[in-house]
C-alpha cells in the first residue's frame, strides 16, 4: 500500500517539473512564446492549487480510495492527451486535466497514510518516506526529462506517466483500504471564488509583462483577484462546512509549516522554470546535459529527507525548517552570481546547497501537519497544506517571471537603442525565440542573452530575499514558549462527530 501511494505521488510531483527541460523544444516545435510556455507550466499548477481543497473535501465525503482512483485515472488520461497535442492550446488544456487529476489524488494519499499508520513513530517514518519520494519526484524530473527529450522528443515526458498510471490504478484498486465517508456539504461558493481569484491573479501576473501593466484586461483581472480572494476567505469564515479550515492557521506550528511549504515552492519552482532556458538557449547545453547537471541536487534531497525526519522527531520542526529555508535562500542568491561563462564545477556547490535545503523542508512540513490534525479532517487539512505548497509554486513562477520579463524588456530596449537596432527586437526572448535570435547579428544576439541573464539574476535575488524573510518568520512562529502550555494536538470537532484527541 505504501509503495502504491509513494509511486503515484512521485508521478504527480515529477510532472510538476519534468516538463521544464522540454520547454525550449516545445517552444520551437509549437511556436510558443514565453507566456505560452508559462501557461504550459502554470496550467497544471493553477488547476492543481485551485482544486486541491475540493479534492480533500470530496475524499472526506465520498471516500478517499474512490476519489484517489478517480484522480489517478484523470491524471493518466491528461498525460496521454498532452503527449498527443499538436499546438500550445491543446497542450495547456491537457496539462489542466492533469492538474485536476493530481488535485483529486494528492489529499487522499496523505490522509490514507494518516489513518493506516496509527502509531506515531510508524506514521512519522511512513510520512517521511512519502514526503521524501515526493521531493525526489521534484528533483529527479529535470534529470530524467533532459535525456528523454533529446532521445524521444518532448512528448515522452508525458507518455512516461501512462504505464505508471495504469499500473497504479490496478494496484490501488486491490491494496488501498477504504474509510467511512463524512457527511459534508460541498462548498460551491468557496470553490468558485477560489478558482476565480487564483485564476485571475496568475493570468494578470503572466500576461502583465507581455501586454503591459496598464492593459485593460490585465487591470480588470487584477481587480477581480483583489475582490475574489478576500471574499473567499470571508465565505470560508462563515461556512458551517468550509473547504478551507481557517482554524488551521490558529495553530502557530501549523502556520509555520504552511509558510515553509509555500515559500520553498515559491523559490524553487520559480527558479526551475527559467534555469533550463538559461542552460540550453544561452549556455548552449543540450537538454540531457542540463538535466544531468541536476544530479547533485537530487542526491542531496535523497540524503536530506531521512535526516530531516529524524531531526523533526527528536527536536521538533523548527530546526530543519529554518535551516532548509535558509539554505534555499543562500542557493538562489549564490546562483545569481554566475553568468553564461560560468563553468559547472564553479557552481555545483550551489546545486548541492539547494538540494539539501529542499530535502530539509519537505518531510518536516508533512509530519508536523499529520501529527497535529484531527483524523476526521485529515483530507481537508492535508489538502490545505498541499494547496499552499502548490500555490507557492504557481505564484513563484508568475511573480519571478513577471520580474524577469519586465527587467528583460527594459534592459534589452536600452541595449538595442545603443546599438541602433529596431526597438521591437526587445520582445524576442532567448528561450522560446532561440531560432529567431540565432539569425540576428552577433551584437544583437549578445545583447539579448546579456539582458536575459541580467533579468534572471534579479529574479533569483528576489526569490532569495523572500526565502530569507520566510526563514526568519518561521523561526519566530516556532520558537519555544515556556510561559504558555502548548495546545494539545489540534482536534477540531465537526458538527457530525464528538471531539477527539490525536496523540502527539
Amino acid at each position: 500500500m505504501l509503495a502504491t501511494l509513494c509511486a503515484t505521488m512521485f508521478m504527480a510531483m515529477l510532472d510538476n517539473v519534468i516538463v521544464n527541460n522540454a520547454l525550449p523544444h516545445i517552444g520551437r516545435e509549437l511556436h510558443s512564446g514565453v507566456s505560452g510556455l508559462q501557461w504550459v507550466v502554470e496550467g497544471y499548477s493553477l488547476v492543481y492549487a485551485a482544486l486541491l481543497l475540493t479534492g480533500g473535501t470530496l475524499g472526506d465525503r465520498y471516500g478517499r480510495k474512490r476519489i484517489f482512483i478517480t484522480g489517478l485515472a484523470v491524471f493518466t488520461a491528461g498525460s496521454a492527451a498532452a503527449a498527443l497535442s499538436g499546438s500550445t492550446g491543446p497542450l495547456i488544456a491537457a496539462r489542466m486535466l492533469q492538474g485536476l487529476g493530481a488535485a483529486l489524488l494528492t489529499p487522499g494519499s496523505l490522509s490514507i497514510l494518516r489513518h493506516v499508520f496509527t502509531d506515531e513513530k510508524e506514521r512519522a517514518r511512513a510520512v517521511g518516506l512519502w514526503s521524501g519520494v515526493s521531493a525526489l519526484g521534484l528533483a529527479i524530473g529535470p534529470v530524467l526529462g533532459g535525456p528523454m527529450v533529446d532521445t524521444f522528443g518532448w512528448a515522452s515526458v508525458f507518455w512516461i506517466n501512462v504505464p505508471v498510471g495504469v499500473a497504479g490504478l490496478l494496484l490501488a484498486a486491490r491494496v488501498l483500504p477504504e474509510f467511512a465517508s463524512r457527511a459534508t456539504r460541498l462548498d460551491l461558493p468557496g470553490q468558485a471564488l477560489s478558482a476565480l481569484g487564483f485564476g485571475a491573479l496568475v493570468y494578470a501576473l503572466i500576461e502583465g509583462p507581455a501586454r503591459g501593466w496598464s492593459d485593460t484586461r490585465v487591470l480588470a483581472l487584477a481587480a477581480v483577484a483583489a475582490l475574489a480572494l478576500p471574499a473567499f476567505v470571508a465565505v470560508e469564515a462563515r461556512s458551517a462546512d468550509p473547504m478551507l479550515d481557517l482554524g488551521f492557521f490558529r495553530d502557530r506550528v501549523l502556520t509555520g509549516a504552511a509558510v515553509s511549504g509555500f515559500m520553498t515552492s515559491f523559490g524553487m519552482f520559480g527558479a526551475a522554470f527559467f534555469l533550463p532556458l538559461l542552460m540550453q538557449n544561452v549556455m548552449g547545453w543540450s537538454a540531457a546535459d542540463a538535466g544531468l547537471a541536476g544530479l547533485p541536487m537530487t542526491a542531496m534531497i535523497v540524503l536530506a529527507a531521512p535526516l530531516s525526519s529524524a531531526l523533526t522527531s527528536r527536536h521538533g520542526p523548527r530546526l530543519p525548517l529554518v535551516t532548509g529555508l535558509a539554505l534555499c535562500a543562500t542557493a538562489l542568491g549564490a546562483l545569481s552570481l554566475y553568468g553564461a561563462d560560468a563553468r559547472y564545477p564553479q557552481y555545483v556547490w550551489v546545486l548541492l546547497t539547494m538540494g539539501l535545503g529542499m530535502g530539509m523542508t519537505f518531510t518536516p512540513v508533512s509530519i508536523t501537519v499529520m501529527q497535529r490534525v484531527d483524523p476526521a479532517r485529515a483530507g481537508m487539512d492535508s489538502a490545505t497544506l498541499n494547496t499552499l505548497r502548490e500555490t507557492g509554486g504557481v505564484i513563484g513562477v508568475a511573480v519571478l517571471g513577471a520580474v524577469l520579463s519586465s527587467r528583460l524588456t527594459t534592459t534589452l530596449t536600452e541595449s538595442l537603442h545603443r546599438l541602433g537596432a529596431p526597438a521591437e527586437l526587445a520582445h524576442h526572448l532567448p528561450g522560446p525565440a532561440a531560432d529567431s535570435t540565432a539569425a540576428l547579428p552577433a551584437p544583437v544576439r549578445d545583447a539579448v542573452n546579456a539582458a536575459f541573464i541580467d533579468a534572471l539574476h534579479l529574479a533569483l535575488r528576489c526569490g532569495s530575499a523572500a526565502l530569507a524573510a520566510a526563514a526568519l518568520l518561521v523561526a519566530l512562529l516556532l520558537r519555544p514558549r515556556r510561559d504558555v502550555t502548548p495546545p494539545p494536538t489540534t482536534a477540531r470537532p465537526t458538527p457530525q462527530q464528538e471531539p477527539q484527541t490525536t496523540p502527539h
